[in-house]
C-alpha cells in the first residue's frame, strides 16, 4: 500500500460501550489479513495522562515499553493485535494543550493568537498523522473517547472532519452507538442511535460504518431503519452484541464482514480472507475447557478494571492450560489474622495485588504471611513484591518493625526504600521508575524455568525499590534474589525455593500478556495452582 489509511472509531448515547474493543477487533482483522496496523487513543480529560487517577476514576493506568502512562484501552489494543504501543499512540487535552502553550511560551507561533482553530485542531492533527508517517503503517485506527456531544471532545471531533475532508478516500469513521431494550415495551428503540448520529452529522462528521452495542439481536428491519435514518448503506450497520469473551467480538465482526466492508470503503481487495487460525484455537480450548481453577485478588480497589491486565493474564493463562478461571476479590482492609484462612482456603492461588499508599496494605501482609506458611501458590506483583519481602522481614528475619520507606519513613528496618536519585522529587506525575527495563534471571530459579531463557525485559511503574543492605540477609535465610537489573543491580524478583510457587515481581507482567502469548509468569503460576488445587 501506498499511502497508510486512517480509521476514526467515535462512540455516542453512553460512554462504557466498547469502543476500545471495537477498535482493537479491527485492528486485529486487519492485522490477520496481513495489514501492518496501529491503534492509538485520544482522551478528552484534562490530565496529562491517567498515572495520577485512582483508579476508580479511570480503571487500570496500562504502560508501555518506553515508559508512557496511559489509558487501559491501550491494553486491549496490545493483548489483540500483539503490537507494542508508544507514547505515541495515547494523547489528552491535557497533553495536546502542554505541548501547544509550550510552543506559544517559544515564540513558535510568531505572535499569532492561540485559537482551537486552528492551533489545537493542527497539534492533534500532527499526533494522529505521526505514526503513519514515522512508521508507514497500511492503517492507523484512531479512537476517540467519550460520546459524541460532550464539549470535551469537540475538538477532537472537529480535527477528524477536518482530515476526512483532507484526506477524502484515505479516511472513514466509525460511529459506535447503544440500541436500549425497553422491557416494559417489549421494544428495542433506535431513537438514541439517530439522535447520536444527528449530533455527529452537525459536527461536519458522516460516519461511514456504524456499530450497534445491544444486549439483543437486532432484526433486519431495524438494522435497515438505522441505515435509512442515518445515511449509512444497510451491509455497514452492524450489531455488537454481548458475549461471554470479549475476544468472541473480532469473530462476530468478522462474521458481519466488518473487515471486507471497510476495505471496500478503501477500494481495497476483498479476496484474501483474514488468517484467525491462531485466535479461533484459543477461542476452542477456551470453550472447551471445564474444570474451574479459582485464584483470589488481594486488594483494596473492587473494581475490575483497577486490574484489568492482571485478570486478562490469569485468563489468557487459565484457557492455555484448559481451565475456566474464576477469580474473587479478597478486600486487604478486611484482612485479619483471624479471618484470612476463610478468604484463602477455597482459593487455589493468590495475587498480592499491586497498587499504591497505605491503605490495605497489613491486610495484604496477613495475606500473605498465611499464603506462604500454608504453602499457597503466590504471585506478589509490584507492591505486592514488597509486602512478600514486609512479610518475610517481620516473620522470619525478625524484624517486627519492617517496612517500606513508603508507608512508614521512621521504621528502622526500611527493607523496601526510595531511591537516592528519587528523594528529591515533589511532582507525582511521571516520575516513577517507568516502562521497560533489563533483567537478568538466576539459573535453575523457578522464575528462569518458567521464562526458559536468562535475559528478560519488562515494564515497571514504582517508585521505591528492595533495599539491597538487606539482599545477603534475606538470602541466607531462605529468600532469593532471583531477578537483577543488570545495570542497577536493583532486584527486580524475589522467590521462596522452599514453597511449591512464591514469586514476587517489582515490574509489570501483565502488560505483556496478549491472546496468542500469554504471559511465561502467569502460565507458570497457574499451572503450580492446578497442582496445588489437584493435592487438596
Amino acid at each position: 500500500m501506498a499511502e497508510t489509511k486512517y480509521i476514526f472509531v467515535t462512540g455516542g448515547v453512553a460512554s462504557s460501550l466498547g469502543k476500545g474493543i471495537i477498535s482493537a477487533s479491527v485492528g486485529m482483522l486487519l492485522q490477520a489479513r496481513g495489514f501492518k496496523v496501529t491503534i492509538q487513543k485520544f482522551d478528552p480529560y484534562i490530565n496529562i495522562d491517567p498515572g495520577t487517577l485512582n483508579p476508580y476514576e479511570h480503571g487500570e493506568c496500562y504502560v508501555t515499553e518506553d515508559g508512557q502512562e496511559t489509558d487501559l484501552d491501550l491494553g486491549h489494543y496490545e493483548r489483540f493485535t500483539g503490537i507494542r504501543t508508544t507514547r505515541d499512540n495515547n494523547y489528552t487535552t491535557g497533553q495536546i494543550y502542554k505541548s501547544v502553550i509550550e510552543k506559544e511560551r517559544r515564540g513558535d507561533y510568531l505572535g499569532r493568537t492561540i485559537q482551537v482553530i486552528p492551533h489545537i485542531t493542527d497539534e492533534i492533527k500532527r499526533s494522529i498523522m505521526y505514526l503513519g508517517r514515522k512508521n508507514q503503517y497500511d492503517f492507523v485506527i484512531t479512537e476517540v473517547g467519550g460520546t459524541v456531544g460532550d464539549i470535551e471532545s469537540t475538538p477532537f471531533l472537529e480535527t477528524i472532519r477536518q482530515l476526512k475532508w483532507e484526506l477524502g478516500k484515505r479516511a472513514l469513521c466509525i460511529h459506535l452507538t447503544y440500541v436500549p431494550y425497553l422491557a416494559a415495551a417489549k421494544e428495542l428503540k433506535t431513537k438514541p442511535t439517530q439522535h447520536s448520529v444527528k449530533e455527529l452529522q452537525s459536527l461536519g462528521i458522516q460516519p461511514d460504518i456504524l456499530v450497534l452495542r445491544a444486549e439483543k439481536d437486532l432484526s433486519v428491519n431495524l438494522r435497515k431503519k438505522v441505515a435509512a435514518f442515518c445515511n449509512v448503506s444497510p451491509e455497514a450497520v452492524i450489531q455488537s452484541i454481548d458475549q461471554n469473551t470479549i475476544y468472541e467480538v473480532p469473530v462476530r465482526m468478522a462474521e458481519q464482514k466488518l473487515d471486507s466492508i471497510i476495505l471496500q470503503k478503501f477500494n481495497l481487495s476483498t479476496e484474501k480472507e483474514a488468517e484467525m487460525g491462531p485466535w479461533m484455537h484459543f477461542l476452542e480450548r477456551r470453550h472447551n475447557a471445564k474444570e474451574i481453577i479459582r485464584i483470589g485478588l488481594v486488594g483494596k480497589y473492587n473494581l475490575q478494571d483497577a486490574y484489568k491486565s492482571i485478570l486478562e493474564s490469569l485468563s489468557q493463562a487459565a484457557t492455555y492450560n484448559d481451565r475456566k478461571l474464576k477469580t474473587e476479590f479478597i478486600n486487604s482492609e478486611k484482612l485479619t489474622t483471624d479471618n484470612v484462612a476463610g478468604y484463602i482456603d477455597k482459593m487455589d492461588g493468590i495475587i498480592i495485588c499491586p497498587g499504591f499508599g497505605q491503605r490495605g496494605i497489613e491486610g495484604k501482609i496477613i495475606a500473605t504471611q498465611y499464603c506462604r506458611e500454608h504453602d499457597i501458590p503466590t504471585f506478589g506483583i509490584c507492591l505486592g513484591m514488597q509486602m512478600m519481602v514486609i512479610e518475610y522481614a517481620r516473620n522470619v528475619l525478625g524484624y517486627k518493625d519492617a517496612n517500606s520507606a513508603e508507608m512508614d519513613s521512621g521504621t528502622t528496618h526500611n527493607v523496601i526504600d526510595i531511591m537516592e536519585e528519587q528523594k528529591s522529587i515533589t511532582n507525582m506525575g511521571g516520575t516513577m521508575r517507568l516502562g521497560a527495563y533489563d533483567c537478568t534471571l538466576k539459573k535453575g530459579s523457578l522464575v528462569f524455568q518458567a521464562y526458559g531463557k536468562a535475559k528478560i525485559a519488562e515494564r515497571h511503574r514504582h517508585r521505591y525499590e528492595f533495599n539491597n543492605n538487606y539482599k545477603e540477609e534475606f538470602e541466607n535465610n531462605g529468600l532469593i534474589c532471583t531477578g537483577i537489573n543488570p545495570t542497577t543491580n536493583l532486584v527486580e524478583i524475589v522467590e521462596v525455593p522452599a514453597c511449591k510457587w512464591f514469586v514476587g515481581t517489582q515490574f509489570h507482567p501483565e502488560y505483556s500478556s496478549t491472546v496468542l502469548q500469554p504471559h511465561p509468569l502467569f502460565m507458570s503460576f497457574i499451572k503450580a495452582s492446578i497442582e496445588a488445587a489437584a493435592n487438596k
